[in-house]
């Protein structure tokens, strides 16, 4: 390889800077500053990977008083400025996840892209610009360089986007920055971009909770199931912060000091009541929230010193490191959704109760919502909220339809706050459960106002939790998926939400025995008031290795009376086209195989058109027929095999006979001519 030229290039690029005034002393400025301690963190926790320190670091200010951290790196080679993988994203993580020590170490703009990660999971910052530049020198000796300028935010994940084309940094001058700072505002995903890139993160999350599971549970004595759950609940809500009114909690405040008040639980739960005091919750959702915590935090095990540190410490720490990228970089539904479906393994509950919480997955939850018609006007409730996982899915929609209707940013802005505050409602029971969903919509930001710990069944009267408490919650959208062992398999919550609801559509997904007789006296009585419109047999191990029940969806219209002559939509739902597998080290257990996406979307539009939507399905796998509102256990029908043979079969029959008769004909003429030559 040729001999480097890095410090021509770097001279070169310094000298550009101070043209521009922009040295600010250059390594001098952040010494010690937040930037330079996050960068410390980082690297003392990655065991120097991808070098110390990015060449150059840079914080500018735009016209709208917005910092943006720069972080430059220089490499002296030819065709050394980025490495990209076959998605046209920079390619810093390894097949097993894990960082691509080679690459970040050899390209310019992979390494500052790497560095800016350490910026968003360390730092408040969430805007960082990551520059590479890189150059050789020609046969003639001049020195030919190439610049790579990638933006690197909480809305791209972390990933980065290529910003433009630049020959020098004179994008960087002050007259210049501002028209630079607009360029990257008006860089935009595609939807199929983002799932793309969510999925990439997505399959960091699971190696990482893994991780941070068997390192507490191997490592930290004395913690029992619920600990864990809230230690880790606590540490991210103390570690979200509120811009300009609540700081980050930083590993470095936690003292390990032994007196009263100044104790690293007593530090932590300071910081999670100023943020929920910000947070605008009821009184006694905030009491509750903290009383649980600090049933944990205040300890005094977890707040014992050894060493100069203590436990309470040291899970604190675990846990930034390993999950804070993920929270801090919006992946929120899926973070926490995987988060839930991780540590509901560390709740003490018998094989049945593990049932009973299982989590959704979150493309079933998207399913269930969407077979319930919701968009930016409707009211959603679940009755079993679990980690409120289908709220947040209902949530998401209701966003998403939002942000494609209205135009107005004005009225955009407050019809997204009353989503969150006023259009959802979920009960969830299990303490330990329901703090997961409170940390869950925290951190949709913010969510969480009617979630409520209480049994929907025996404690709930159909009004708001907080707000507008005299009122009745307007639900038109009823999504669930209840806990089996309940009555009727869980029927019985669906029978009591859709009596408390006037109109609208309900999707549950249940065990099918509900619907075939074990759950009669439920099924009969909500025919008598509302009409069962799908039937979706789902595939069996959509709850692999959670459970293996096989499950169907039931959509209901809701407060129309079933007529014995409304037509029901069946649907064989089993081959969804995905592939599951259980397997621990698998990367993803969940691969589309048979075009997954398209089937979810035909599966939508044949319960809400009809069969004219077939298009991947046949009438082998939908069937439409009625069934007896006095029955109650004929809800899982499946098409009818036709056995009567048609002239066409009777034809062919004929035809494979005499073709077997000419032939035996035929041999034996062959045989008896053989016998007359001998």
């Amino acid at each position: 390889m040729a001999q480097s030229i890095e410090p021509n290039i770097t001279e070169l690029a310094n000298g550009w800077l101070k043209s521009y005034k922009l040295d600010y002393k250059l390594e001098q400025e952040f010494l010690n500053s937040e930037i330079d301690k996050a960068l410390n963190d980082y690297f003392s926790k990655n065991g120097g990977v991808g070098g110390n320190r990015p060449d150059t670091k840079l914080l500018l200010q735009d016209k709208n008083l917005n910092f943006y951290p720069i972080l430059i790196e220089y490499k002296g080679y030819k065709d050394k400025l980025v490495k990209l993988d076959s998605n046209g994203q920079v390619d810093n993580k390894t097949a097993k996840n894990e960082p691509n020590l080679k690459n970040i170490n050899s390209f310019a703009v992979n390494g500052a892209v790497h560095y800016a990660n350490a910026l968003l999971h360390h730092t408040s910052y969430t805007d960082i610009i990551a520059i590479g530049m890189t150059g050789h020198k020609d046969e003639a000796g001049k020195i030919q360089y190439q610049i790579g300028v990638y933006y690197v935010s909480k809305s791209n994940f972390g990933v980065g986007q290529k910003v433009g084309a630049f020959s020098d940094f004179s994008f960087l001058k002050k007259e210049n920055f501002d028209a630079f700072t607009e360029q990257v505002n008006t860089l935009s995903l595609t939807q199929e971009e983002i799932d793309k890139l969510k999925e990439q993160r997505e399959k960091e999350i699971d190696s990482s909770l893994v991780k941070l599971n068997n390192d507490i549970y191997q490592n930290e004595k004395g913690l029992g199931e619920n600990d864990r759950v809230y230690l880790v609940a606590a540490a991210i809500i103390a570690t979200l912060g509120i811009p300009n009114e609540v700081p980050v909690l930083e590993k470095s405040e936690l003292k390990s000091q032994t007196f009263m008040g100044g104790r690293d639980g007593d530090i932590l739960i300071n910081r999670i009541t100023a943020f929920l005091n910000k947070k605008d919750l009821p009184q006694e959702k905030k009491e509750l929230i903290i009383r649980t915590l600090s049933n944990t935090l205040l300890t005094e095990n977890i707040n014992k010193v050894e060493n100069g540190e203590s436990q309470l410490k040291r899970v604190f720490t675990k846990i930034v490191d390993d999950l804070g990228i993920y929270y801090k970089i919006g992946l929120t539904t899926d973070f926490t959704g995987k988060l839930f479906n991780e540590m509901y393994g560390w709740l003490g509950f018998s094989q049945d109760k593990l049932n009973d919480v299982v989590l959704t997955p979150s493309y079933i939850a998207t399913l269930l919502v969407k077979l319930t018609r919701v968009n930016k006007d409707s009211f959603v409730w679940d009755f079993a909220t679990g980690s409120a996982g289908l709220l947040v899915a209902a949530m998401n929609e209701m966003l998403i339809d939002a942000k494609n209707t209205i135009t107005s940013p004005d009225e955009l802005a407050q019809k997204e706050i009353k989503i969150k505050a006023e259009q959802l409602l979920g009960l969830e029971l299990l303490s330990s459960v329901y703090m997961l969903a409170i940390l869950n919509m925290i951190l949709m930001g913010d969510g969480s106002s009617n979630i409520l710990n209480k049994d929907s069944l025996s404690d709930f009267d159909g009004n708001y939790g907080f707000g507008k408490t005299d009122s009745k919650f307007p639900a038109d959208a009823f999504v669930l998926n209840p806990p089996y062992s309940a009555n009727g398999n869980g029927m019985n919550f669906v029978e009591k939400a859709l009596d408390m609801m006037n109109k609208g559509y309900a999707a549950i997904i249940i065990q099918n025995s509900a619907g075939s007789g074990k759950a009669k006296g439920y099924t009969k009585k909500i025919l008598e008031k509302h009409t069962l419109l799908a039937s979706i047999k789902m595939p069996v191990d959509i709850f692999i290795g959670k459970s293996s029940v096989q499950t169907n969806i039931y959509v209901f219209k809701v407060n129309e009376k079933h007529h014995k002559d409304e037509m029901v939509k069946f649907i064989d739902f089993s081959s969804d086209g995905y592939t599951r597998t259980n397997r621990k080290k698998s990367s993803n257990n969940l691969k589309d195989t048979d075009r997954a996406k398209e089937r979810y979307e035909e599966l939508v539009n044949l319960v809400r058109f009809g069969k004219s939507k077939l298009n991947i399905f046949t009438e082998k796998e939908y069937y439409e027929n009625t069934i007896d509102p006095q029955n109650g256990a004929d809800w899982n029908q499946t098409a009818l095999i036709d056995t009567k043979p048609t002239l066409q079969d009777f034809k062919k029959t004929v035809s494979d006979y005499l073709a077997w008769e000419v032939s035996s004909l035929l041999k034996q003429q062959n045989s008896g001519d053989d016998g007359l030559g001998k």
